[in-house]
């Protein structure tokens, strides 16, 4: 026998027990009268001891122990004495007086020490992710993204959800990100795409006449990176027959309140709120807005075409937006260098021409070097709409709507931050809804589906597809859940005339949409139900229950945002006769190892 118990399973009840553990060396102590080694697993910590009564050669052995080694141990329990438990550990009640050690196998010196308080750089900690995998922080995240998808995964059984696994070699359909291509070695000159998402086989699911299909479904997408995305990602897939929007959000609904009960034991008042797309972006700047906390956007873009201030005047003479948020009692924290810097955020990081701003004194005025350019009665107005009081900093964007929205999102966000404006550990989930069905390319101009090209149009839009795309609005819902999308679903398409005609605005004549989608189109001749689902991002989930700020910390093995695996050294060059079997020549030669580029 290996082991009898875990090194966190052991409590004062085993007092005597002869007991045997495994584990990590967590940290050794000699302390002349006897060795402390502090052993470590996944479930816990334990303190052994190897007393001088136990005989020299058991004692100059567990001397040569060093940090990280794998130890086997047996020996009996006994209770620690009075004032020396460590109320840190489960077990910090008893420790195991070692009558017996194995060194199961040695570590050289590690390049960092999994219990160390301060991590190093997370380069070397993702070529040692075997390492900092061992961490307690990274094995709670994982216990935790564990429970995640069990709750997730019995909620759907009890609804009657069919678990249904669909291909993860599928054909190429590029209608988002660019698809990641395997070359068959069958059919040369042909490939394979690894699936951006589920999205089309779950909706042949519904039309085969499974109401309820879910999985916990892996998805590639060969994007740029951020914090929050990663080339392959696990979303929580699911599809519904016979509904409408209001169907799948209160599933989901039920789903969270779950999550929000079992893991954080609180109920969660349901139905979750929710606010339109337009409501959104006019009042936070953002689809996905962190309702924490409040500091909403105000329009006073009317206020502005009076003033004699020539930004302001110029910015609403030419059709575009004067708008900004009030950070209440921020008017000392922040110094004429501090809002310099806000300046220089806002510039820099989202193409704003500049920063207004304006103090509220101690008399209830404004206070600003442009306030000279403004009439008494008019600075009373923008401190009125703003709801202004003494001690606020006022904040106004005054640029085109795109660019007042992106800037005053991100001073929303960080000034939050900055001044502390909610608890880290809340979580606030609301639905943003009704979102427009199409935007435009910033480069080509065409019509491009703001969700994916199967998201049905609202049933009193429908007629506007041809006539007006501007103006039509998307059976799409988000959830959001402090400020990120944590999951997004629309109402699917399911009469193929509608889908044909939404390929056509999108830019695809009849040949390309069924080159591209003939499967798809032919299966909506075939009696295709109304149907819709959504994806949550499990990753993303974990993170914000988590309270955690990256997802590549929700991840066994994650990528960099350089999309490369430090520890295996992916991707790498292939052989040449591997290239040869599939038929492929490079056009240049490759680096012989891209992970160190």
């Amino acid at each position: 026998m290996y082991r009898t118990h875990t090194c966190g399973e052991l409590r004062s009840d085993d007092v005597e027990q002869t007991v045997i553990l495994c584990g990590w060396v967590d940290s050794t102590r000699d302390h002349g009268k006897g060795l402390f080694i502090d052993l470590r697993d996944r479930y816990g910590v334990t303190q052994a001891v190897v007393l001088p009564d136990r005989g020299e050669e058991l004692l100059a052995k567990s001397k040569q122990i060093r940090n990280e080694f794998v130890l086997k141990i047996e020996g009996t329990v006994h209770r620690r004495p009075a004032g020396q438990e460590n109320p840190r550990h489960q077990s910090g009640e008893i420790e195991v007086h070692i009558d017996s050690l194995e060194v199961l196998n040695r570590c050289e010196v590690p390049p960092f020490l999994p219990s160390q308080p301060e991590m190093p750089g997370e380069d070397l900690r993702l070529k040692h992710r075997y390492l900092d995998l061992r961490r307690r922080g990274m094995q709670t995240t994982l216990e935790l993204r564990s429970k995640i998808i069990k709750t997730m995964r019995d909620y759907f059984e009890e609804h009657q959800f069919i678990d249904v696994e669909t291909p993860i070699l599928g054909r190429s359909t590029p209608e988002g990100a660019r698809d990641y291509l395997v070359p068959s070695r069958v059919h040369p000159g042909s490939f394979y795409a690894l699936p951006q998402s589920p999205q089309l086989y779950k909706q042949i699911m519904m039309v085969a006449g499974y109401d309820r299909y879910v999985q916990v479904a892996r998805c590639f997408r060969d994007e740029d990176l951020r914090a929050d995305r990663q080339p392959e990602f696990t979303q929580l897939d699911m599809e519904m027959s016979f509904v409408d929007s209001d169907d799948v959000i209160g599933m989901v609904d039920g789903l969270m309140a779950r999550l929000v009960k079992q893991l954080r034991g609180v109920d969660l008042p349901l139905p979750l709120p929710r606010m339109t797309y337009d409501e959104a972006m006019r009042r936070f700047g953002h689809d996905a807005p962190d309702l924490r906390y409040g500091m909403e956007i105000e329009d006073c873009t009317d206020l502005a075409a009076e003033a004699e201030f020539r930004v302001f005047r110029s910015v609403a003479e030419a059709g575009n937006f004067v708008r900004g948020i009030n950070a209440r009692q921020a008017a000392d924290r922040y110094s004429r260098k501090g809002i310099d810097e806000l300046t220089e955020f806002v510039q820099h990081d989202f193409g704003a021409k500049g920063l207004a701003w304006f103090k509220v004194t101690e008399e209830g005025t404004l206070a600003s070097p442009i306030a000279k350019n403004f009439p008494d009665t008019l600075l009373e107005r923008f401190k009125e709409r703003m709801g202004g009081e003494p001690g606020d900093l006022i904040l106004f964007i005054a640029d085109s709507w795109d660019t007042s929205c992106r800037a005053l999102n991100g001073l929303r966000r960080r000034l939050a931050s900055e001044l502390k404006l909610y608890d880290p550990d809340e979580m606030h989930f609301s639905w943003v809804v009704e979102f427009p069905m199409f935007e435009r390319d910033e480069e080509t101009h065409r019509w491009v589906a703001m969700h994916h090209p199967f998201t049905a149009p609202r049933d009193e839009d429908i007629r506007q597809l041809k006539d007006s795309p501007e103006h039509c609005r998307a059976k799409a819902y988000d959830l959001v859940v402090n400020g990120y999308e944590a999951g997004g679903g629309t109402i699917r398409i399911h009469d193929q005339a509608i889908q044909q005609d939404v390929f056509g605005l999108l830019g695809m004549s009849p040949e390309e949409a069924q080159g591209r989608f003939g499967f798809l189109l032919d299966a909506l001749k075939y009696g295709a139900p109304p149907h819709g689902g959504i994806a949550l991002g499990i990753d993303r989930v974990v993170m914000l229950f988590g309270g955690l700020e990256n997802i590549r910390d929700c991840i066994a093995f994650p990528k960099t945002q350089r999309a490369m695996d430090l520890m295996t050294e992916a991707p790498n060059t292939v052989a040449k006769e591997q290239l040869k079997e599939l038929g492929l020549n490079l056009a240049q030669p490759p680096a012989q190892n891209p992970t160190k580029n």
